[in-house]
């Protein structure tokens, strides 16, 4: 199964003697780990298998719009309540129970209206008016009006509401219409009302069952105004992104030529940037001192959407400055403590710019892998929603007083001549949620699970092709003892071809290997979350244990399969050869390795934070309209930071898809060293640039030995 690239290793991966027919990645190769390739197509046979059924039975609907108390949905097309959008509480002062917050269900009957009540009004007085009463049904159940009982025969049997208030729809919800004049609180200018039994309340506990009845739509109506500031400024992220983009490309470039010069410019900016922002820190501390208000603690001030707040306060102000001072130290130590290293880390990125500009292409490959991962992302966000909204109505007994068959599920239908009612006269049976007593409903947390780990799995193998074939174009370059004379036409396509044909099987189990590691930690993390109100300090212990030592595996699988993926996409191996090789390679040069990979991810680090700081800083002043010639341009937002922090993130993953090219080039390039199977001599030329040569090893090779002074 690991075709001809066996005979390329020696004990352990020490590559053996000159071998004048290796050239770089090896082209007669065979298929490797084809049982993990078949178990892959047969595993993504049965997630597709997992999603149409989710789509026959989901509905996603479920968990956006209303449902009354049948689990009807309210204003849907093709449902009896299509003309009827909006929901209705009976009783909306009976959603202060504390049964809200536990059931997300108010314990009081609730259908869809047309339109919600405007005025005040109550059965028994409406019952003696035809026109009146002619609204009022309006608001009462399908049963109502061909009833033909007593008052209050209806009203005991939830027919019908007790009394009516004007409402206001609010998230297709009818809310009483509070409003506050001169500090009173008030509906449709009243401050009591009628509550359809002869008794007078004050309006105030209907504001305490709208709070509670509303405790779930706040996070909605948050989620509208981002909504609507993306709306209004998509345009100008776009353009945010664009500028990130051209930065990204322009610093490319310019380390294609500048790559020393750069990097040590970019070490002094930063240093700089980071003394501005501590004096700048320091300064606002100060200012603050003694203003009212300002030594209020974050714990006290709670989470506030106006971020600016927090910028009144000296504690915020002190965590800035401790944070900018650390990162600054630990810059400064960096630097001299490891300059010898960065000195190697800038010869190898000069390496791979002279790499990436032979192979241009590789800069848009991270666009293919990111597509591929949205792609990953969209099915299993899909299927999860139609897998959790895939259950039936489940109908339970809701209770005010004291009742055994309160929480029991029950059936709409046959609850009215039921025992319940005769025990507990004032108990409903009500929608509560979507669940099923079904084989299907019964394995949905089964297929929730599989849901997730095919997610890893699928997610891990789409960055795992993208890495083999990054690794494979960029040995091919090394590889070429004239460059580009000797490099193929289209070394990336030729790269990705032999991966997908080849290697399927090899990716499959690498990426299989760290998801099942990945769900054990997603596993550990929702125990810990159920476990947080544990008493028991062994287990959480035994959780804080589990949780870090899976983490750091979990490191050690990525960095393992990294380099192994690159000896695969050289040599042709199957994955456990590879990773073996890979590993004894890398343990004979521990220290050499880890610094320098570290020493690169943290230059790398610094190109990202300087491209994305600046791009932030002018997002920044452009939203909070402090840009004088485009003051009036910018949008009016209700949160200014959710286009800037959508233009940071944004431009990270932008900085981070160019930059992860330069990465996974640096570590090819770096183990085709270790590799190297020449010695230097005219015969057999070393096919590392001059420069590289000199500096990883320590210059005693004469640049005309090296490949480049041929090419």
């Amino acid at each position: 199964m690991g075709g001809h690239g066996d005979n390329y290793y020696g004990k352990h991966g020490t590559p053996q003697k000159y071998d004048p027919t290796f050239k770089g990645p090896i082209y007669d190769r065979g298929c490797t780990d084809i049982v993990c390739c078949v178990l892959l197509v047969v595993a993504i046979v049965g997630y597709v298998v997992v999603g149409v059924v989710a789509w026959t039975h989901g509905d996603p609907r479920k968990v956006i719009h209303p449902t009354d108390s049948r689990g009807q949905f309210c204003g849907q097309q093709g449902t009896p309540n299509e003309k009827k959008p909006f929901l209705f509480y009976f009783d909306i002062v009976k959603c202060a129970s504390p049964l809200v917050l536990l059931e997300f269900q108010c314990p009081t009957t609730q259908i869809c209206v047309s339109k919600c009540p405007d005025r005040y009004m109550t059965y028994l007085t409406a019952h003696g008016n035809a026109a009146a009463l002619q609204y009022y049904r309006n608001f009462c159940t399908p049963e109502s009006k061909s009833s033909k009982k007593a008052p209050l025969e209806v009203l005991r049997d939830k027919e019908c509401p007790a009394m009516l208030i004007p409402s206001t729809p609010l998230a297709r919800r009818c809310f009483p219409a509070i409003q506050a004049k001169k500090g009173v609180i008030m509906v449709g200018n009243e401050t009591t009302y009628d509550d359809g039994h002869g008794r007078r309340r004050n309006v105030t506990e209907l504001l305490e069952g709208a709070k509670k009845a509303n405790v779930v739509l706040e996070t909605r109506q948050l989620a509208m105004k981002i909504f609507e500031d993306y709306t209004v400024s998509w345009y100008w992220i776009i353009i945010g992104l664009v500028i990130a983009m051209v930065a990204s490309l322009i610093f490319i470039v310019l380390l294609r030529f500048l790559a020393g010069v750069m990097v040590w410019v970019m070490i002094v900016m930063v240093i700089l940037v980071l003394g501005y922002g501590i004096f700048h820190c320091y300064m606002e501390y100060a200012k603050l001192k003694g203003e009212a208000g300002s030594d209020v603690s974050l714990a006290d001030l709670g989470f506030q959407t106006d971020l600016r707040v927090y910028l009144h306060l000296r504690q915020t102000w002190l965590a800035f400055l401790i944070i900018l001072c650390v990162l600054e130290l630990v810059i400064v130590l960096l630097l001299i403590f490891l300059r010898k290293r960065i000195l190697i880390a800038i010869a190898l990125i000069k390496e791979a710019s002279r790499a990436v500009g032979h192979i241009m292409s590789s800069l848009l490959f991270p666009l293919c892998t990111f597509f591929l991962l949205c792609l990953c992302i969209a099915y299993w966000a899909s299927t999860a929603v139609f897998l959790s909204t895939s259950n039936e109505a489940v109908y339970k007994v809701f209770n005010e007083s004291a009742c055994p068959f309160s929480g029991q599920t029950c059936r709409p239908e046959t609850f009215n001549t039921s025992n319940v009612t005769k025990l507990c006269p004032d108990a409903q049976c009500l929608f509560a949620f979507y669940g099923g007593e079904t084989a299907y409903h019964k394995y949905l947390i089964v297929l929730q699970f599989f849901n997730v780990f095919m997610f890893f799995w699928l997610a891990n193998f789409v960055i795992a092709l993208g890495q083999v074939t990054l690794a494979g174009a960029f040995a091919s370059y090394y590889w070429a003892f004239k460059k580009p004379d000797d490099m193929p036409a289209f070394p990336l396509f030729s790269a990705f071809g032999r991966a997908l044909r080849y290697h399927t099987g090899s990716l499959a189990f690498g990426s299989l290997v760290l998801a099942v590691v990945q769900v054990i930690r997603v596993t550990l993390e929702y125990l810990d979350h159920r476990l947080k109100a544990a008493e028991n300090k062994f287990a959480k212990f035994l959780l804080s244990c589990l949780k870090c030592c899976f983490w750091c595996l979990e490191k050690f699988i990525k960095f393992l399969n990294r380099n192994a993926y690159i000896m695969i996409a050289i040599y042709g191996t199957n994955f456990c050869t590879s990773a073996r090789n890979a590993f004894f390679l890398l343990m004979r040069n521990i220290i050499r390795v880890a610094v320098l990979d570290k020493v690169t991810d943290f230059l790398f680090f610094l190109g990202k934070l300087l491209i994305v700081g600046s791009v932030g800083i002018l997002a920044f002043f452009f939203f909070t309209h402090r840009i004088k010639l485009v003051q009036d341009t910018a949008p009016p937002l209700n949160y200014y930071w959710v286009p800037i922090l959508t233009v940071i993130v944004g431009s990270y993953l932008i900085a981070h898809g160019f930059f992860s090219v330069y990465g996974m080039c640096v570590d090819t390039l770096f183990l085709c060293f270790y590799l190297e199977r020449n010695d230097g001599s005219p015969e057999r030329p070393y096919y590392m640039s001059p420069e590289l040569s000199e500096i990883l090893l320590k210059g005693h090779l004469e640049p005309s030995k090296s490949a480049d002074s041929q090419g």
